[in-house]
């Protein structure tokens, strides 16, 4: 099949999984760096959590995808379960990024949560994951399923 063909939800997430395999370089870069400064040969917590991660999401959404390519349901459906997990992936990425810039925290879910100088409410991080959660098992189930039917 030509590239130009592909499903609008298909191109994205190859797109994104670009992106995150760049976005894990880069960070990695900036991990080197901070190692390469410190007396402890360590990087801030959130930049090695920023690099890895991104390095995990970019197959991850490889992996998506194909499911996407590969499933049943419509276009639209597809589409959206792409986003919604392109939407959580990015933000967890720009959270991990923030907070190594910041150099704020190690640990986001200790209390009182912190960004930069402010307290987050602990109702906002427990329904931020509580979203994320959600919405990954989700849309990648439902990606699941829409491949399975078509395959099986």
């Amino acid at each position: 099949m030509e590239f130009m063909a592909l499903p609008v939800s298909v191109k994205l997430a190859l797109s994104f999984s670009g992106m995150y395999l760049w976005v894990g370089m880069l960070t990695g870069v900036w991990k080197y760096y901070q190692i390469s400064r410190s007396e402890s040969a360590r990087a801030h917590y959130y930049v090695d959590i920023a690099h890895r991660s991104s390095l995990l999401y970019a197959p991850a959404t490889l992996i998506l995808a194909v499911m996407a390519y590969c499933s049943v349901w419509s276009e639209t459906v597809n589409f959206l379960f792409i986003v919604i997990n392109i939407f959580f992936f990015t933000f967890s990425i720009a959270s991990y990024i923030l907070h190594g810039w910041l150099k704020d925290t190690s640990n986001q879910f200790k209390e009182p949560h912190q960004l930069g100088q402010f307290q987050l409410p602990k109702v906002l991080m427990r329904m931020a994951m509580v979203l994320l959660v959600i919405g990954e098992i989700i849309a990648t189930g439902g990606l699941l399923l829409g491949m399975f039917k078509a395959l099986f």
